[in-house]
């Protein structure tokens, strides 16, 4: 079935393409959520304006991310915990937490699923943290966790 994308879909292609994809896929998740519509002669040539409000929306992603960066070079972020034999933490540092964070030190609000980690923070020390802003634009933070009654050095 050929759908026109009417948002970016990850893997897929950016809004206002053309592209073939399974009927199941298209009729189960593209269309229901809005994501994409089949591609009638009609739908084809509303492409271009799809196209053009598209890039429109990334340029303004793309600057409003650029500024975040600007914001969040050289910030970093302690935060205190409790810690066995080790420094393996009892608990553990987020990804909600660190963008709790970035919002109280900077005023920016930052999707905690922007955050790039594989695993919760564990271990006592210092360690970088991505956030993908943009699909272009990543800034990287220092992320400092201390035991707890310790006095940052």
């Amino acid at each position: 079935m050929q759908v026109l994308l009417k948002k970016d879909v990850a893997g897929l292609g950016h809004a206002g393409d053309v592209k073939r994809v399974a009927d199941g896929y298209a009729l189960n998740f593209l269309i229901p959520r809005g994501l994409a519509m089949v591609a009638t002669e009609s739908a084809v040539k509303q492409a271009k304006q799809i196209k053009d409000a598209a890039d429109r929306q990334r340029q303004r992603q793309h600057s409003e991310a650029e500024v975040v960066v600007q914001k969040l070079a050289g910030v970093s972020l302690t935060f205190t915990a409790k810690a066995g034999e080790g420094d393996k933490l009892y608990g553990s540092v987020t990804g909600a937490d660190i963008a709790e964070a970035i919002e109280k030190a900077t005023g920016e609000v930052v999707d905690k699923r922007r955050v790039e980690l594989a695993h919760p923070i564990k271990e006592l020390g210092a360690h970088q943290v991505l956030f993908r802003l943009a699909p272009e634009v990543v800034a990287q933070v220092t992320v400092v966790v201390q035991r707890e009654g310790e006095t940052s050095a």
